[in-house]
C-alpha cells in the first residue's frame, strides 16, 4: 500500500505506507541546513513552536506542479483542508494530476470544510436570534465561520507581530492570499461530487471521519486525534475511485 498525504502540515503518519508531503515555508526552512540553523533567531513564540513541531518525515514538494511519482503507482491519495485554498481551475488540474498517479481502482480521499453544514448553522442561528436577543452579538461569528478566511487580507501570523516587523513581513511575504492562507472556493457534497465525476472519477461517495473504502484507514490516524475523536469537526469527507 502506498498512500500520499498531500499538504500534510504537522498532521502526519508514521506508517511506512504513508508518504507525507507539504510545501509550507516552515518546512522549506527546516529542510535547508543553513536556514534551519539561523531560523530560531528570527522565528519567535507560536511560530517557533510550529517550526519545531514539524516532523522530519515530510517530503518537500510543490503540489501545484507535477507530482514526483509514476503514473498508476499510488494506491491512495489523501488531502485535508487543502483543496479549498486553490482557485477552481487550479483545483481541477490538481485533481487530474492526483488521478494520474493513482492506480486503476485507487482511492482519492478528500477532506474539506463542509459548506452545507456552515450554511445550515448560519440559518439556524438566524432563527435562534429571532427568539433569543442575547445571541445577536454572536451572529457575526456564524458569518465569519464560512466567510472570514475568504476575505482575509493579512496573514494571521503577521497581524500579531509588532508594527515594524508586521510592515516588513507584508512587504516581503505578501498578503494572506499570496501566501495561500485564504479560501478560493468552497465545497459541499454536491459540487465536489460533480467536479470529481466530470474529471473521470467514479463511485463518488460521502464518508465519515472514521469510515472509508481504504483498508484499515483509521490505523493511520489522519482524520482522528490521539483519542480517536474527529480531528477537524465540521468537515466533509468524500472518496472517489479511479
Amino acid at each position: 500500500m502506498k498512500i500520499l498525504n498531500l499538504g500534510c502540515g504537522t498532521k502526519t503518519s508514521d506508517s511506512k505506507e504513508v508518504i507525507n508531503i507539504d510545501w509550507s515555508m516552515y518546512l522549506r526552512i527546516k529542510k535547508n541546513k543553513i536556514l534551519k540553523a539561523v531560523a530560531p533567531l528570527f522565528i519567535k513564540g507560536e511560530r517557533r513552536e510550529r517550526f519545531h513541531s514539524l516532523p522530519d518525515n515530510i517530503m518537500v514538494c510543490n503540489l501545484l506542479k507535477r507530482l514526483p511519482f509514476d503514473s498508476g503507482s499510488v494506491d491512495v491519495v489523501y488531502h485535508s483542508h487543502m483543496l479549498e485554498h486553490l482557485y477552481k481551475d487550479v483545483a481541477a488540474k490538481f485533481l487530474l494530476e492526483t488521478k494520474r498517479v493513482l492506480r486503476a481502482g485507487g482511492i482519492h480521499r478528500i477532506v474539506v470544510p463542509d459548506l452545507e453544514k456552515l450554511c445550515r448553522d448560519y440559518l439556524e442561528h438566524i432563527s435562534e436570534c429571532s427568539i433569543n436577543p442575547e445571541e445577536l452579538d454572536r451572529h457575526d461569528y456564524c458569518i465569519s465561520a464560512f466567510l472570514e478566511q475568504s476575505v482575509r487580507k493579512e496573514a494571521v501570523g503577521t497581524s500579531q507581530q509588532k508594527p515594524f516587523r508586521r510592515l516588513i513581513e507584508n512587504i516581503i511575504l505578501g498578503d494572506a492570499r499570496r501566501r495561500g492562507e485564504t479560501h478560493q472556493w468552497m465545497y459541499d457534497r454536491i459540487n465536489l461530487k460533480a467536479l470529481l465525476l466530470n474529471l473521470g472519477y467514479r463511485a463518488v461517495k460521502k464518508q465519515k471521519y472514521n469510515t472509508s473504502l481504504i483498508t484499515d484507514w483509521n490505523s493511520y490516524g489522519l482524520d482522528s486525534d490521539e483519542s480517536g475523536r474527529q480531528y477537524k469537526p465540521g468537515s466533509l469527507y468524500i472518496e472517489a475511485v479511479k
